[in-house]
């Protein structure tokens, strides 16, 4: 059973080409990823509204793409499409699933999921960063 971490991507961007884990200038983005590298897991990867399920390597354009102004229908169709790269690369009934990822960016993918956890389930941005900061100092 390998460990995964999904992040959620993040509005700010560079404006220039660069690997997914550079794009993304937002400190929440920035204390999910240093978060999730302490947690040693086997792979992250980014859950992007415009590319789906993205390698932290991947070269990317900037994109200004959200799941916050999509319908369910188009959530859900995105959710699809991230469950079928997912399978992939990873076993979606038996590895561990840690999301560091929204609501609408996890609703869909969870009822395919076996094994998940959602650490900061239930908490504002403040409370986010402060529990990210707090758990990276450690």
């Amino acid at each position: 059973m390998k460990k995964i971490v999904l992040i959620t991507c993040a509005s700010k961007k560079q404006n220039k080409k660069l690997k997914a884990k550079e794009i993304y200038v937002s400190p929440l983005f920035k204390f999910n990823l240093a978060y999730a590298k302490k947690l040693n897991p086997d792979q992250i990867f980014i859950l992007s509204a415009k590319y789906g399920l993205l390698d932290l390597e991947k070269e990317i354009e900037p994109y200004n793409e959200t799941l916050n102004n999509k319908t369910e229908k188009e959530i859900k169709s995105w959710s699809e499409n991230v469950l079928n790269q997912m399978r992939k690369k990873i076993d979606i009934r038996n590895d561990e699933i840690i999301f560091l990822a929204g609501e609408k960016y996890r609703k869909y993918l969870i009822p395919h999921l076996k094994n998940y956890s959602i650490p900061l389930k239930g908490l504002g941005i403040g409370k986010q960063l402060s529990y990210l900061k707090k758990e990276i100092s450690k």
